[in-house]
């Protein structure tokens, strides 16, 4: 791209003159309101559920094999547990802040039940805090919270979950540089390329063979699964995943309401496109400060999701997820999601462990840290057998002093 059309781009994105006391004041009015959520799919269909693990990569039969899940102890196929993401993205800049940009930073999940075919997913979200920081991408920064609570349509929580984004002024963000001497894209050999297929096609679930609370040893670590080199079918396959589009009157009318939010790109032609297609262009990715186009946060938290089930196995229940997005991951970035066990103990006569998380990148970065509990199943019968989680809370287990708080935040 040219200069020329580069200062085109940035002079079309709606900008502000720094983040004002004003904007943050009125922002913080809004602690305890209800937002209206977003309304992608509505109904957790087995075509919905397929187009969602088809979207974040994800091959394990318990979520697309009628034959097989048949025989689980759920008897049919079930939803991944980050499927809730169809309807609405938790913690995505959507509110307070005009004209400020936002990056989607980071989900903690809990876990209650499965959705099955024919599901409704609902949700309802408020805000929770909005805080002010310094960072070194582009100064001062405000970071929002939100609770967003998932359920079908017996009015049964299905998950609930903190979300948070961080807002920085795109101007500020491009003159730091931060970023600046990160390559726009990584260029592989013809054998790494080779060794990251191997790898993913290698890929596999635990399934029927169960993991037994008893056989699981602080210490021990996940067979790493791996997402990558990225490029715009992966994050176009995951915007189709979660029935993410509207076009022409429908994209006109959401921006007349949402002015901030759109802008006429000189790239096509002055047509209208959202703020947040630094995800699909270069341009604008580099108009704030980032090397180049990148994932969607989500999308990670996501692909963490897969490292879990993976390796827990059908018997278990993923109880919590919490992945924090803490650098970017551009096209053609290589993610290895890893994991290792780190606490094991009971609460209210479930069977838990910790492990801790992380999406690692080829230059050995972590980009997304995180933490997972899961509910194994025991071999002790004074244990019952769960079949969700809908009967535990963790904001009732103690924590363990390394461990982020529960929540909310």
């Amino acid at each position: 791209m040219t200069q020329e059309r580069q200062d085109q781009v940035v002079q079309t994105l709606p900008e502000v003159d720094g983040i004002s006391d004003d904007a943050v004041s009125k922002a913080k009015a809004m602690i305890g309101m209800r937002l209206r959520t977003e309304q992608y799919v509505r109904d957790a269909s087995l075509g919905a559920l397929l187009n969602f693990v088809n979207g974040i990569g994800d091959t394990n039969p318990l979520f697309r094999n009628l034959e097989y899940a048949g025989y689980t102890k759920y008897g049919s196929v079930i939803s991944h547990p980050c499927a809730p993401y169809m309807r609405h993205w938790s913690g995505r800049t959507r509110w307070g802040l005009p004209g400020v940009h936002g990056f989607f930073a980071g989900n903690d999940w809990e876990f209650f039940r499965v959705m099955r075919p024919g599901d409704a997913v609902n949700c309802v979200e408020r805000v929770l805090d909005v805080q002010e920081k310094q960072s070194a991408y582009s100064g001062r920064l405000v970071i929002q919270y939100v609770e967003t609570i998932y359920s079908n349509q017996r009015d049964e929580m299905v998950a609930r979950v903190v979300g948070w984004c961080t807002r920085h002024q795109r101007q500020a963000s491009r003159d730091r540089g931060k970023y600046a001497d990160v390559p726009k894209r990584h260029e592989y050999s013809p054998e790494e390329l080779e060794a990251i297929d191997q790898q993913v096609l290698s890929e596999e679930a635990r399934g029927g063979a169960t993991r037994y609370w008893e056989d699981t040893q602080i210490g021990e670590e996940l067979t790493p699964i791996v997402r990558g080199p990225l490029s715009l079918q992966d994050v176009s396959a995951f915007l189709v995943g979660t029935g993410r589009s509207s076009a022409h009157g429908v994209l006109l009318r959401e921006a007349l309401r949402h002015p901030d939010h759109f802008f006429r790109n000189p790239e096509s032609g002055g047509g209208l496109e959202y703020t947040g297609i630094g995800h699909m262009r270069d341009s604008v990715a580099e108009a704030v400060g980032v090397p180049g186009a990148y994932d969607y946060g989500p999308q990670r938290v996501s692909w963490m999701g897969t490292l879990m089930t993976n390796w827990m196995g059908d018997d278990a229940f993923l109880k919590r997820l919490r992945v924090e997005c803490r650098r970017f991951n551009v096209y053609g970035d290589t993610q290895w999601c890893k994991g290792r066990v780190t606490r094991k103990y009971s609460h209210n006569g479930a069977p838990l462990v910790d492990v801790e998380i992380w999406a690692e990148n080829q230059r050995g970065e972590v980009t997304a840290p995180g933490m997972a509990t899961v509910m194994l199943p025991s071999r002790d019968p004074h244990f019952p057998w769960f079949t969700d989680g809908s009967s535990l809370s963790l904001r009732e287990v103690p924590q363990h002093e390394d461990a982020p708080p529960i929540l909310p935040v």
